[in-house]
């Protein structure tokens, strides 16, 4: 894991998390959820060193079971790491500080896990720093899924027929939902779906074309990939047809 106490900008010094990094390479770094966000950022007051910001937050200081530094009861989930390497970034104020850690063990608490024993996202309610005051908040309301390219190749935009990649309808997320796709649609698939009556009752509007893909953006939107590809492969062999059955939009 990596994280970075910049030098101070308004006098250039270093923040006692740096310097007790070189003092002591070991770190516990706390994940921080709503429920606990006002006492860290108490925590981050410009205390002397030798006051007990556990204390001052009124965290629960818990003894790590690897490493020196304590962790933080309240967190959801805390990584004691070793440091392995400290990359300082500059010399000015503001210039970051690397510091490059190995987890050595990980705490997470029951109450934040599923029926199956799996780190459940959507009970985290974690917050994330952002410029001066202004934090964000992780609910359940703002997450959403992708699928992600873990167990396959993504074919990519670049592999996307070309009314499909230069539709004036679909957005880059869509194409980049379609690109996600291990491979086109097979055109036997493609005619099969054809015979869907919503499709075929499309392909008879005058504007047929861009009807289509109206149909496949909300299809993508609903997390409905092979549907959503299907119907734009149909629009896309509609749209070489002869002329007399073409549409304007293209």
């Amino acid at each position: 894991m990596i994280f970075s106490p910049a030098r101070r900008g308004k006098d250039n010094t270093t923040k006692h998390t740096y310097e007790n990094v070189l003092e002591v390479p070991e770190v516990v770094i706390n994940m921080v959820n709503y429920s606990i966000v006002e006492q860290v950022s108490l925590a981050s007051t410009e205390y002397p060193k030798d006051v007990n910001e556990f204390h001052k937050a009124g965290l629960t200081e818990i003894a790590s079971d690897k490493v020196k530094p304590p962790r933080v009861g309240e967190s959801p989930v805390s990584f004691e790491c070793t440091v392995e390497k400290v990359i300082a970034l500059g010399s000015a104020g503001g210039a970051g500080n690397l510091v490059m850690a190995r987890v050595e063990l990980i705490h997470i608490h029951s109450e934040y896990l599923n029926e199956e024993g799996v780190l459940d996202t959507t009970k985290l309610d974690l917050v994330g720093r952002m410029g001066g005051s202004w934090y964000t908040r992780a609910s359940r309301k703002s997450l959403f899924k992708i699928p992600k390219p873990t167990r396959k190749t993504g074919i990519g935009v670049d592999q996307l027929p070309s009314s499909i990649r230069n539709s004036k309808i679909l957005t880059g997320n869509n194409l980049g939902r379609l690109g996600n796709s291990d491979q086109l649609p097979d055109h036997n698939t493609i005619l099969k779906w054809k015979e869907n009556a919503e499709i075929n009752h499309l392909l008879k509007h005058t504007d047929a074309i861009k009807q289509l893909h109206m149909l496949a953006q909300k299809m993508l939107e609903a997390d409905q990939t092979e549907p959503a590809f299907l119907t734009l492969m149909v629009a896309d062999e509609f749209r070489v047809t002869p002329k007399d059955k073409q549409t304007k939009y293209e």
